[in-house]
């Protein structure tokens, strides 16, 4: 009998993998992608746009900057709108091609391959790392795991200083890290990040694909059959057996599979492709690329594992079905309509609150006043100044007329209007005016909040 199952355990041991070195054209985009991608991470915070970080979000500002555009907290709904874009985005992928972003864009993938190549350049390949892990601990073994470990945590506490710096500059947190004079808050998620990387991406590793992420396990509801998916030919590929690349597999009876393993051995989370579609499979490619190379030592066609889709069907009926044609229509409408919406995005707030004291006042027998507090908020990057005007009855203005009031570059400002009409032009105890705040010099710069002006009259029947 089992030894777990006579000391009481109720799960297996889970045994370390060690993931083979392949080369090949999956293998190549995927380490295109980690360059790429680690890239964006680790140089974005560095990159300085118009006298600020390009990429920042400024918590305790409350100013978040991607570039020359500054979001504040009254735009949280772009963060919604780019959160719909990119679940959609994920959608759309997946049921084009699989899991394509597990397989080569997804964190947890990206910064595994990057430790498994540090992992290599200290222990070596496969069977080195093997070797070494099974063997005593002598001066290679400490050496090579403490360089190891090393490179580890050296990269995973620049992974966690990095993200700090998107949130704090990243050339002040540097200063502050170097005189020790972090917070709390910044060390704190420092140190976390840091490790939450070391422990995902140096232990955990496929621990996190199988049993942490939940993509795996919902990934079947946007399959269809005609999806793209890793696939072993089990018609041309069985029976398998090994053999030498002369014998004759026609003779012999055997099919194209020699039974070599490669894919197995590739595979970063350890399955066997060819026992069909398993939820464990992240589409990384690695088996496609070990088999090709045994199809092409053995003279074999390529392509006994590749990418297929249940129907077999031809690309660009894959590509036009009602599934995706629908997540590609709202796709496309939603990121249309973001563009459009940031491209008029008028650096500009104001928000109009009624005087609570008095409806109205009465200034003479023929004007009345109401009384607005403006809270104009100047979200460019510069002061302006701003005219502000009325509209909505014959003859009203403010006062004093041609009322202007400057605001500071990112500066609230609680501005007091007072808006007089004559009692001859109102027809109704409350009429809707218009308060238009524009910018001198700049005339694109301009905003108009509706509120009601109330005053002492009859309303007309209509």
């Amino acid at each position: 009998m089992d030894s777990n199952v006579n000391s009481g355990s109720l799960y297996v041991a889970q045994e370390k993998i060690y993931p083979r070195e392949v080369k090949g054209t999956f293998q190549s985009l995927r380490n295109w992608a980690v360059i790429i991608l680690l890239g964006i991470y680790y140089c974005l915070p560095w990159l300085r746009w118009d006298q600020h970080q390009a990429v920042l979000f400024d918590l305790p500002a409350r100013k978040f900057y991607i570039f020359n555009l500054i979001f504040w907290p009254q735009d949280f709904y772009y963060l919604t709108w780019l959160l719909v874009i990119a679940a959609l985005t994920l959608f759309l992928s997946t049921a084009v091609a699989g899991r394509l972003w597990c397989g080569y864009a997804c964190p947890q993938t990206v910064w595994t391959e990057a430790f498994i190549w540090m992992e290599r350049w200290t222990e070596g390949d496969r069977n080195r790392q093997m070797k070494l892990d099974k063997g005593p601990w002598n001066w290679n073994k400490i050496w090579r795991k403490s360089l190891k470990q090393f490179l580890w945590i050296s990269f995973s506490l620049w992974t966690g200083f990095t993200f700090v710096g998107y949130f704090t500059p990243i050339t002040q947190l540097g200063q502050n890290l170097l005189a020790f004079s972090l917070g709390p808050w910044e060390t704190f998620w420092f140190i976390f990040y840091g490790f939450a990387t070391y422990g995902n991406a140096g232990f955990m590793r496929e621990q996190v694909c199988l049993y942490m992420c939940p993509y795996a396990r919902f990934q079947s509801a946007m399959f269809d059959a005609d999806t793209l998916i890793i696939s072993y030919a089990e018609d041309r590929g069985e029976p398998r057996g090994s053999r030498k690349k002369s014998d004759d597999r026609t003779a012999s009876g055997l099919g194209d599979c020699i039974d070599c393993k490669q894919c197995v051995h590739v595979c970063p989370t350890g399955i066997d492709i060819r026992k069909g579609l398993q939820y464990e499979c992240i589409a990384c490619g690695a088996c496609i690329d070990a088999c090709n190379q045994i199809m092409e030592k053995m003279d074999y066609p390529k392509n006994l594992i590749r990418y297929t889709t249940q129907n077999k069907i031809q690309i660009t009926k894959r590509l036009f079905r009602p599934r995706t044609l629908i997540y590609s229509s709202i796709w496309i409408l939603l990121v249309i309509g973001f563009i459009t919406t940031i491209s008029l995005k008028i650096p500009l707030d104001v928000d109009v609150i009624r005087d609570r004291n008095a409806l109205y006042q009465r200034v003479d027998a023929n004007t009345i006043e109401n009384v607005y507090t403006l809270k104009v908020m100047n979200k460019d990057q510069v002061m302006h100044a701003y005219a502000i005007s009325v509209d909505g009855i014959a003859g009203i203005q403010t006062k004093p007329a041609n009322r202007q009031v400057e605001v500071a570059a990112g500066e609230v400002l609680n501005v007091p209007l007072r808006v007089k009409a004559s009692l001859s032009a109102i027809e109704r105890r409350s009429s809707k005016i218009g308060i238009t705040l524009t910018a001198t010099g700049n005339t694109a710069i301009t905003k108009t909040e509706a509120t009601r002006f109330l005053a002492p009259v009859e309303e007309h029947d209509e």
